[in-house]
């Protein structure tokens, strides 16, 4: 049999970002020569503070840049303020965004303290008011965010898209010669949503460098075709972010595989995971699996990177797995702190393998890595630092001490040199 060639050669490289305009978002620089930002939303009930302040800082503690919370009533919007406070003695200086429908800008005008702790407002025009008070409302919101020296994020969602505008497009396709189909008309006026409203924000007074658009659909195809044409018509930053993404392996998929191939194709500013967490279920995942697209793409390094391989029948013994495991735990857990002790241990890479076929190469990649034996293999277990092999384990304790010896390989080559006396 006779292999076909691609029809396309694929890309080794990612394109080179799309050149857009820089937002600054409490102190987060958004678009422009920055990297791409991993944000979060909460899904507790603003009003309530002390739940509010601890999910922020959770979420800011994994690794979220930027966090959006709700602001749906006076409750939340009171609360805002104090939550930022409470906050900042925390030590947590995370930007909060406030995410406002239908009455923001009630809420705005009557909470100026809300108005003035938020580092940027969310605004939804399919939300924002119904008719003659739709483009009046919104306009309210953006002199609210002029007054106050706030970006604003233009956020639609093809779950709450403006109506009106949605009919005028399919009234006029219908009269066309060869009229488009229901999705890609859908599609059209998602983006003329976005696109119209940040005309009318900037007639309003707001700076282009203080707006940023999204535009999320719930389904892969729609959201990469929606943002290349989106992407093709403006030089706004965009926020990535597939909507209602749903739970566990479905949602990761699904996101993935849609924010992974826009980024590739240079699109995109930041980016949200909206995850649905299982019952009682960890809000941060979105958080983990934002920034693991971001660094398996190669875009951004967040943590250090653990190889292991899948097993097969040469690794009927579980050791690896539980290596592999704990080693990713513990670099996740103190990540946090190892940032301040250990400048660039992000860069850092681990390899556990389970057996003798591709575990001494896979070692020997790594920055330090372990080959365990594999089933009938001779029971030791080389490791590799920098390329060389520096010792074998044998014995009941090899996990624990390989594990040893990736805390002190991290302390010896990320720490800093004890100051001279």
């Amino acid at each position: 049999m006779t292999l076909q060639a691609p029809v396309e050669p694929v890309l080794a490289d990612p394109l080179p970002r799309r050149r857009t305009v820089g937002v600054e978002v409490g102190g987060v620089e958004v678009g422009g020569p920055a990297p791409v930002v991993v944000q979060s939303m909460t899904n507790t009930d603003t009003a309530d503070v002390d739940a509010t302040v601890a999910q922020v800082a959770q979420l800011a503690k994994a690794g979220s840049e930027i966090v959006r919370i709700t602001v749906d009533r006076n409750e939340s919007a009171a609360a805002v303020p104090r939550i930022r406070d409470r906050l900042l003695r925390l030590g947590v200086d995370v930007p909060l965004v406030g995410d406002f429908h239908y009455i923001g800008h009630k809420l705005l005008a009557d909470h100026p303290d809300c108005a003035a702790a938020l580092a940027k407002y969310r605004i939804n025009p399919g939300n924002v008011g119904f008719k003659d008070k739709k483009d009046r409302q919104f306009v309210e919101i953006v002199e609210m965010a002029i007054r106050h020296d706030k970006p604003v994020r233009i956020g639609v969602n093809w779950g709450s898209l403006d109506q009106e505008l949605l009919t005028r497009l399919m009234d006029e396709n219908s009269r066309l010669a060869q009229p488009l189909g229901a999705r890609a008309v859908m599609r059209e006026a998602i983006i003329q949503s976005a696109l119209l409203s940040a005309a009318l924000a900037e007639e309003t007074g707001l700076a282009r460098e203080r707006i940023i658009l999204s535009a999320k659909v719930s389904n892969v195809q729609d959201l990469i075709a929606v943002y290349r044409d989106l992407s093709r018509r403006t030089d706004h930053a965009l926020h990535l972010g597939l909507t209602e993404a749903g739970m566990g392996s479905k949602g990761i998929v699904a996101s993935s595989a849609a924010l992974g191939i826009l980024l590739q194709e240079g699109i995109g500013d930041t980016i949200r995971v909206s995850l649905t967490p299982e019952p009682g279920g960890d809000r941060t995942k979105e958080v983990q699996v934002a920034q693991e697209i971001l660094q398996t793409m190669g875009f951004r390094q967040f943590i250090p990177i653990v190889a292991a391989c899948p097993g097969c029948g040469r690794t009927t013994s579980t050791l690896f797995q539980e290596l592999a495991e704990t080693i990713q735990n513990d670099i996740r857990v103190h990540m946090p702190e190892w940032r301040e002790r250990y400048p660039g241990v992000e860069a850092l890479s681990v390899a556990v393998m389970g057996c003798i076929v591709n575990g001494p190469g896979e070692s020997k990649h790594a920055d330090i890595g372990i080959s365990l034996p594999g089933t009938a293999e001779v029971p030791s277990a080389p490791v590799y630092m920098d390329g060389e092999k520096v010792a074998t384990l044998r014995g009941a304790n090899i996990a624990q001490e390989f594990h040893q010896m990736v805390l002190a390989y991290i302390d010896r080559r990320f720490g800093r040199p004890a100051a001279a006396e």
